[in-house]
């Protein structure tokens, strides 16, 4: 028997970065439980993929590329989401991304780190959700209701080494988060929620080489390190998020708002002591 709580059956459900690993992941498993997902991502044949994944499930999904840094963009992928399903109950804000261009190592230091790649993450991680977050928001509002879901990073709660750009952008975040989920509840219905999650370290395509050895998998000394750093031992897989991105989106989350949720395996609490 379904619960009640946890039901998200015939919600439609934008989701940015619907092409890469995780969100991808995430789409087809809210597909899976009657979700009628709108995937959006930079890349069509990525987001196309999701999407035919979904349908050749027997699912409900449409695909949409569009970058979420562009307003023109971001407006399109909410008119074909309303156009084909009469509304939009909740958004999941996963496009976000690091450069190697600014990303520190031994032969690049802070000082040298290109302020082209620094303000390109930072633009992706914070205004690739706060510009989907407005043109959602302005639905949302007519509604009365709807779900937001930033997808921050466990850099934002503990800062790491390297990754000062995308550090940043996913800690300020953080603070929209709280700040939107106020300003949405007080200005427009108390039954508009924003929420986050705030994953740890897990092993996509795009932190693989920072992670493990291209010829045996085995870890690099970063991830020897992370590993070292996380209680529960081991790195974090798609299905890992599930439960907390379902939980915040039903209504078994009604009465959350304005909340980061750590999905790290313990990695924020500890202090390597």
């Amino acid at each position: 028997m379904t619960d009640p709580l946890f039901t998200l059956h015939d919600q439609v459900g934008l989701i940015t970065g619907a092409g890469g690993v995780l969100m991808g992941a995430l789409a087809c498993e809210l597909a899976r439980r009657g979700v009628r997902v709108i995937a959006v991502g930079r890349t069509a044949s990525r987001v196309e993929a999701t999407a035919d994944s979904i349908r050749n499930a027997g699912g409900h999904a449409l695909a949409v590329a569009a970058d979420v840094t562009d307003p023109n963009g971001v407006q399109r992928a909410m008119d074909a989401a309303v156009a084909a399903y009469g509304r939009i109950d909740f958004l999941i804000n996963g496009a976000g991304g690091n450069q190697t261009d600014a990303t520190t190592h031994e032969t690049r230091s802070f000082f040298d780190l290109p302020p082209e790649a620094l303000r390109a993450v930072v633009d992706l991680n914070l205004m690739g959700s706060l510009l989907p977050s407005q043109a959602a928001g302005r639905i949302f509002a007519a509604q009365g209701e709807g779900v937001i879901v930033n997808i921050s990073s466990l850099s934002a709660l503990r800062p790491l080494t390297r990754i000062v750009g995308y550090s940043a952008a996913k800690a300020a975040l953080n603070n929209f988060t709280q700040w939107l989920a106020v300003e949405m509840a007080q200005k427009h219905s108390p039954r508009i929620r924003v929420n986050a999650l705030a994953p740890g370290f897990f092993l996509t395509e795009q932190n693989r080489f920072l992670l493990t050895k291209p010829e045996d998998q085995s870890l690099t000394e970063r991830g020897e390190r992370i590993i070292d750093h996380t209680p529960m031992r081991r790195f974090g897989t798609p299905e890992d998020l599930f439960g907390a991105a379902i939980w915040l989106l039903s209504p078994a989350a009604k009465f959350v708002t304005g909340t980061v949720i750590a999905v790290d395996g313990g990695c924020s609490a500890y202090a390597g002591v």
